[in-house]
């Protein structure tokens, strides 16, 4: 069913210097108002942070990335013969396992542990590398994670990728819910049912590929198959909806009222999803008015779609896109 305010709230990790906690080589934090203020109302965060987790004290030497992008070693900035890869690596494969329970993870950006993209890797000499690369704990716990959605919070400030984000969020926490329940034909089928407008706003080609991916299943091959289904869900709702294919879900959507509202209910509510694939007004302008004509032209089948509200309504994400 579509997100409501009576479940469990999910749990987050998140780098512990962005809760506010003074974890840092400096001794300071880089606490984040985002997270500690609004989401912190809808989360429960597992606050991380490697550095201290493997034994470097506070304040410490700063570590950096040396070497090849793609598997830099970390070591110390002063004493170069400090070198934490292993214990990073090893502590980020360790909190994959036992954060089990987590249906995302907030990264800082830009650290030599936590970084999830264009950290600064430097050559032997000093010299930056092009590009960057990825901190060492979280390219190890990601790995050992690909299915979890991740960010870094630096990212989250942008509307799009904050939405998009915690869509994948919460979709998690709802299929962590399905697995307690026990996968079977049906439930599986139900969850994807639920899912269609919400892939079509992301990723539209997914929608038809994973539908074919359930068709042929029977009850025996849930188990092996839902893990898989999974993936490729947590895969395709990586790519960020736009206004073209919120506009067509919107679209869609309206088809159903089709039969029940006149001609100048129509016509406003064309208007508005129009408005909205211009720019002019966000996205919560036409799905309110959607919303509203659902309540008053109940439909069973919308009713259970997840696109109507992804994420609590009271985190405003759609009022910015």
């Amino acid at each position: 069913m579509p997100h409501s305010a009576a479940a469990p709230k999910p749990r987050l990790a998140i780098s512990a210097c962005l809760m506010g906690d003074e974890v840092r080589y400096n001794a300071g934090h880089k606490q984040s108002l985002l997270c500690r203020d609004a989401l912190a109302e809808h989360f429960d965060f597992a606050r991380i942070c490697p550095e201290v987790a493997i034994g470097l004290g506070i304040p410490r030497e700063p570590i950096r990335l040396v070497g090849e992008p793609a598997s830099p070693r970390v070591v110390g900035t002063v004493n170069t013969q400090l070198d934490v890869t292993e214990p990073l690596q090893t502590y980020g494969q360790k909190m994959a396992d036992e954060l089990e329970d987590i249906c995302g993870y907030i990264f800082m950006q830009k650290s030599p542990s936590c970084g999830l993209e264009r950290v600064k890797v430097y050559r032997d000499n000093g010299a930056p590398q092009p590009g960057g690369g990825r901190g060492a704990y979280a390219q190890a716990f990601c790995a050992a994670r690909p299915d979890l959605p991740v960010e870094e919070e630096g990212r989250l400030n942008d509307p799009v990728l904050r939405e998009n984000f915690l869509v994948r969020v919460f979709a998690y926490a709802d299929w962590q819910h399905l697995l307690k329940d026990g996968l079977s034909r049906r439930a599986l089928t139900e969850f994807h049912a639920r899912y269609k407008y919400q892939l079509m706003a992301n990723n539209p080609p997914q929608y038809k590929a994973l539908g074919k991916l359930l068709g042929s299943m029977g009850d025996a091959d849930a188990r092996e198959i839902g893990p898989r289904y999974f993936s490729h869900l947590m895969t395709a709702l990586k790519r960020c909806a736009t206004r073209g294919t919120h506009s067509n879900v919107l679209l869609h959507l309206s088809g159903y009222l089709k039969h029940h509202i006149d001609a100048a209910d129509k016509q406003e509510l064309l208007h508005l999803i129009d408005q909205y694939r211009e720019g002019i007004v966000p996205l919560v302008v036409p799905l309110t008015l959607l919303k509203h004509q659902f309540r008053r032209h109940p439909d069973p089948y919308i009713a259970q779609q997840v696109y109507l509200q992804p994420h609590p309504e009271n985190l405003s994400l759609r009022n910015a896109i």
